[in-house]
C-alpha cells in the first residue's frame, strides 16, 4: 500500500470518525451546561456555522477530484473555521462553564481539521504546488470522482454516522436555543 492510500485510509477511518465523536462530546457538554439558558442562540448558531465550514470541504473531497479549486476552498473554510472557533469560545467563556471535557473536545475539533487539511495537501501535492504558484489552468473545476474513496458504501455510512452524532444533535441544540430565545423575548 502506498503512502497516499495509507493517508486516505487514515482520513476515512480515523480522522473523520474522530471529528464526529468529538463533535458529539462537545454537544453533550453544551447540553450539560444548558446552553439554551446561558450563551444561547448566538453560540449555537456559531456551532452550526463551524459544522458547515468543515462539512463542505469534507464532502467536496469525498465526491470530487482534489485540484487547486478544492484545495482553495479547503484552506478558506479552515481559516474561517478558526476565526469562528475563536469567537465562539470568546463569547461562551464568560457566559457558561466550559468543562475539561469540552476543552478536550475543542482540542480535537480544532486540530483534526488541520491534520486532515495537511493530509489532503500531501496526497495532492502537485495540485497544492499549482495552487500556491497560481498555475490554475485546468484546476478550477468540479470533477466528480469516478471511484469515490473508501468502499462504495463508505459515503452513505459516514454521512449516516455524522447525522446521528452531529447533525441531529446540533439541530436539537438549535431548536432548544431558538425556543428559549423566543420565550425570553416574549416578556
Amino acid at each position: 500500500m502506498d503512502t497516499s492510500s495509507l493517508l486516505i485510509s487514515t482520513l476515512l477511518y480515523i480522522f473523520l470518525p474522530l471529528w464526529g465523536i468529538a463533535g458529539f462530546v462537545d454537544w453533550c457538554c453544551h447540553r450539560a451546561t444548558r446552553i439554551e439558558s446561558t450563551s444561547g442562540l448566538k453560540e449555537t448558531l456559531m456551532h452550526s456555522v463551524m459544522g458547515i465550514q468543515m462539512g463542505l470541504p469534507i464532502v467536496l473531497c469525498l465526491l470530487f477530484d482534489v485540484n487547486a479549486l478544492i484545495l482553495l476552498i479547503c484552506f478558506l473554510t479552515w481559516f474561517m473555521h478558526e476565526i469562528v472557533a475563536h469567537l465562539d469560545v470568546r463569547y461562551a467563556a464568560p457566559r457558561r462553564k466550559i468543562s475539561i471535557w469540552e476543552m478536550h473536545a475543542h482540542t480535537y475539533l480544532g486540530s483534526l481539521p488541520l491534520y486532515m487539511l495537511i493530509s489532503i495537501v500531501v496526497i495532492n501535492w502537485e495540485h497544492f504546488i499549482k495552487l500556491i504558484t497560481f498555475n490554475w489552468a485546468g484546476e478550477m473545476s468540479f470533477n466528480l470522482l469516478e471511484n469515490p474513496h473508501g468502499t462504495t458504501s463508505y459515503l452513505s455510512v459516514y454521512l449516516t454516522f455524522m447525522a446521528i452524532v452531529c447533525v441531529f444533535p446540533y439541530i436539537e441544540e438549535n431548536i432548544r436555543c431558538i425556543h428559549q430565545y423566543f420565550r425570553g423575548n416574549q416578556h
